[in-house]
């Protein structure tokens, strides 16, 4: 099983991925995986979302987990569905404790100082930085990794094309969740491909 780092450096984008619809999920995540984009995070916002898990790990090269996950029982249905790793928007102690039980690749949601050194306390150092600029964007993240040089960040949440550059440029940025590589609804897979392709070339 990859770890969680490796997963994070796989590529410098994580597709942010909502699916309405099942049959749009395998075109989307073939589209994002030809344009360099392996690592899929599927939300667990839609009721399709467990079943796109599914579709997708049918993939070749894909590397497919769940995004979203707020307790334990959704983080047993994404393993189930067969997720590779998880992503929680933010961190509780039992969520933290169930996914270390599971020894599943696991990235927790932090917005402060408090909810890193509860991912220490748990083990964690990796975490998804959310939502990123809402929560101060990155001299927001600046400020909160000085103190904690052993953690690395995903930052999700307003990432664009745009910006995302000067966010890998800081180096405990490992990658960036973007929605913006991950159109809703049936897909222009060569639209989608060019752009997974821009989103891949990034680098800080």
């Amino acid at each position: 099983m990859n770890s969680i780092a490796s997963i994070m450096k796989t590529a410098p984008v994580i597709p942010v991925i909502v699916v309405d619809h099942v049959e749009h999920a395998v075109p989307l995540a073939r589209a994002l995986v030809a344009g360099g984009l392996r690592v899929l995070e599927v939300t667990l916002r839609t009721p399709a979302a467990l079943e796109a898990i599914r579709a997708m790990k049918e993939v070749e090269g894909a590397i497919v987990g769940a995004g979203t996950v707020t307790n334990e029982n959704e983080l047993a249905d994404a393993i189930e569905a067969g997720s590779e790793f998880i992503v929680s928007p933010g961190l509780t102690e039992p969520l933290g404790k169930a996914a270390i039980r599971a020894n599943i690749p696991f990235l927790p949601g932090i917005a402060d100082a408090g909810d890193i050194m509860r991912g220490l306390d748990l083990g964690l150092t990796h975490f998804k930085f959310f939502p990123a600029m809402a929560a101060g964007g990155l001299p927001a993240l600046k400020a909160l990794a000085a103190p904690f040089s052993q953690c690395r960040f995903c930052p999700t949440g307003g990432i664009s094309l745009d910006n995302a550059r000067e966010w890998l440029g800081f180096e405990p940025v490992l990658c960036v969740g973007g929605s913006w590589v991950a159109p809703h609804g049936a897909i222009n897979a060569t639209e989608v491909e060019k752009v997974a392709r821009e989103a891949a070339a990034l680098s800080g």
